[in-house]
């Protein structure tokens, strides 16, 4: 029987898309998911650092320094617990003690000096604003370190006032204002810039604060900005 010298070519049938999509969209939702829980994971020692550092001040009544090496001493022990998984993850074995020797403990030591130590001249209005910082509560210290990771335009326009700065202002003074230094010695409040900023950025830096424990307040004073404090115990 002859063959048929011009065969006809394989027609193969067009893709299923119907198939391809939802794998498509499955892989997206997996990548967004591992972003989503390595953010989190990320950013879990810095939340806990502030957030416990606030109420053990403010609700437990810890003295300043207390409250802050209590929220160090609940990251350190976060901290060890990411570095000893890491290790049991490359070498098969927990290294607990090592995991907290060479990772844990110099990472949240040298976090917690920057915090309390160091405020950047771009976050701060004027050499006024940095000679006052370390009379800043360091509770505040730490929340607003914290944020300026993630934040590095932020700019702290004001912090420590005497009743005097209120009249050269033209404002009334306020005589309870947490701006002046309080029994404790440390200031307990700051104002940020909001003007030059986007309304969204404004909102979550706000959010930021409220979420952690602390009291903000939008107002006009000289100027558009944001007052954040940090509440007495109690």
């Amino acid at each position: 029987m002859p063959t048929d010298p011009h065969p006809h070519p394989l027609v193969l049938p067009p893709p299923d898309e119907t198939r391809s999509r939802p794998r498509y969209r499955r892989s997206v939702w997996t990548v967004v998911r591992v972003a989503l829980l390595g953010t989190l994971v990320l950013l879990l020692p810095f939340v806990v650092l502030v957030r416990s550092a606030v109420y053990f001040y403010a609700h437990r009544g810890f003295a300043a320094w207390l409250a802050i090496g209590a929220a160090l001493g609940l990251s350190l022990a976060l901290v060890s617990i990411y570095a000893a998984w890491a290790s049991f993850r490359l070498t098969g074995r927990v290294h607990l003690r090592a995991a907290i020797r060479w990772v844990a403990l110099p990472l949240v030591a040298l976090y917690g000096g920057y915090s309390l130590l160091y405020l950047s001249q771009m976050n701060a209005k004027g050499p006024e604003v940095l000679s006052y910082y370390r009379s800043l509560h360091p509770v505040l210290r730490v929340a607003l370190s914290t944020l300026v990771v993630v934040d590095r335009h932020l700019v702290i326009t004001d912090l420590r006032r005497e009743p005097a700065d209120y009249a050269a202002l033209g404002l009334p003074a306020a005589e309870a204002s947490l701006h002046y230094p309080q029994p404790d010695g440390y200031v307990h409040a700051l104002d940020l810039r909001t003007i030059g900023r986007s309304a969204w950025r404004n909102v979550l830096v706000a959010g930021y604060f409220r979420a952690m424990g602390f009291r903000t307040l939008r107002h006009v004073g000289t100027a558009d900005h944001l007052h954040v404090a940090l509440p007495p115990p109690g």
